[in-house]
């Protein structure tokens, strides 16, 4: 049996796990509209703006990826108390099959990645984020939430983006926890330190990200 045909065989069980997410949640915008002139004040588009959406990214998308498929997800995250925090919080409640556990931060800046298209053209992001470790206090809670959803979890998914919640504060202690509980980790690492993540059971970088933890060219397959 091939690696994907044992793949498919599992996904009629796959509404039975419990996967707890934790990682670096943010708040995707797209602004959409037409582009018909340039602008007079720089050799740039000007966006009439139509339509307006957002929706979770980074561990938030996991997550709603995880309960899209059928199984039931727990996340963990880290939000300040800002505009664009209760917009994340709001967006995630209305995610069927994902339980919702943020820890909030105090002048925190939630991680926010605006992206204005003109049709199907990408023309600008623009992202408003806080890469700082979380304080003390918050990486308190977020192990908190983490504790209190492990025993419940079947797996456990590390989502890294290098915003800041998976300091080495909350990644070694959750790891280490986890690792206790028997539980299987599996890392989507960001950090070119894959000693950060040792303890877990599988890591999933992308050619590039392999490339800058292990300084070697990433060209080939071999």
């Amino acid at each position: 049996m091939t690696d994907a045909a044992a793949l498919a065989a599992r996904l009629p069980s796959l509404h039975r796990a419990r996967v707890l997410v934790i990682g670096d949640v943010m708040l995707d915008r797209y602004v959409e509209g037409t582009v018909e002139r340039m602008s007079p004040e720089a050799p740039i588009p000007v966006v009439r703006v139509e339509a307006e959406r957002s929706m979770p990214g980074g561990a938030g998308n996991v997550a709603r990826n995880i309960a899209a498929l059928g199984a039931e997800a727990m996340l963990v995250g880290l939000v300040g108390d800002d505009g664009a925090g209760l917009a994340l919080r709001q967006c995630l409640s209305a995610a069927k099959g994902v339980e919702v556990l943020l820890a909030v931060e105090a002048g925190r800046a939630t991680t926010v990645k605006t992206r204005y298209l003109a049709g199907r053209q990408q023309l600008l992001r623009a992202d408003t984020e806080s890469t700082a470790p979380a304080s003390a206090a918050a990486a308190e809670e977020l192990l908190r939430l983490f504790a209190s959803a492990l025993a419940r979890a079947d797996v456990v998914v590390f989502s890294d983006y290098a915003k800041g919640t998976l300091s080495d504060a909350v990644l070694r202690p959750a790891i280490e926890r986890a690792k206790a509980a028997g539980k299987p980790m599996v890392v989507d690492p960001k950090s070119r330190n894959a000693a950060r993540y040792g303890g877990a059971d599988v890591l999933t970088p992308n050619r590039h990200e392999l490339a800058a933890a292990t300084a070697l060219e990433g060209d080939g397959d071999g």
